[in-house]
């Protein structure tokens, strides 16, 4: 079973990026935290600042028939309508995820373009989020 953990623009900088907000963990912490806590799941994690190889990322993951995606689109949450028509034109699950609750941050934070293409979506959680997704499309998606 593969599962795709995408993360935007920025999430490279985990464990550096205003701790105070999303901790001190790192990308690649996360991706090992998932695997021990997931050894059976072939998980794929990619990461880009650029939407457009995000875009390509959804539409391979699709072609994969992948069993779902966890996926925190970052700030382009908030702008990209390119990633909505993207999610919403595959159809494996997409659980978007923010290591921050977004709607208790900037007014300009509170509204996800993507969220109404998505099975669900686990915001201010921190890292933890990320394995509630895993765990809901392990569980739901047989």
């Amino acid at each position: 079973m593969k599962i795709v953990v995408l993360n935007g623009p920025n999430l490279n900088r985990l464990g550096h990026r205003q701790t105070n907000i999303y901790g001190t963990s790192s990308l690649r912490d996360l991706e090992g935290e998932l695997r021990a806590a997931f050894p059976d799941v072939d998980l794929d994690f990619f990461q880009s600042n650029h939407e457009g190889l995000l875009i390509d990322r959804l539409h391979e993951a699709h072609d994969a028939d992948v069993r779902g995606i966890v996926f925190n689109p970052g700030a382009l949450t908030h702008t990209s309508v390119a990633l909505r028509d993207a999610v919403a034109s595959i159809t494996a699950p997409v659980i978007e995820v923010h290591i921050s609750n977004i709607y208790a941050r900037e007014d300009f934070r509170h509204k996800s373009l993507l969220a109404p293409v998505c099975v669900g979506q686990i915001s201010g959680l921190g890292l933890a989020g990320y394995r509630f997704a895993l765990s809901y499309l392990m569980l739901c998606t047989e």
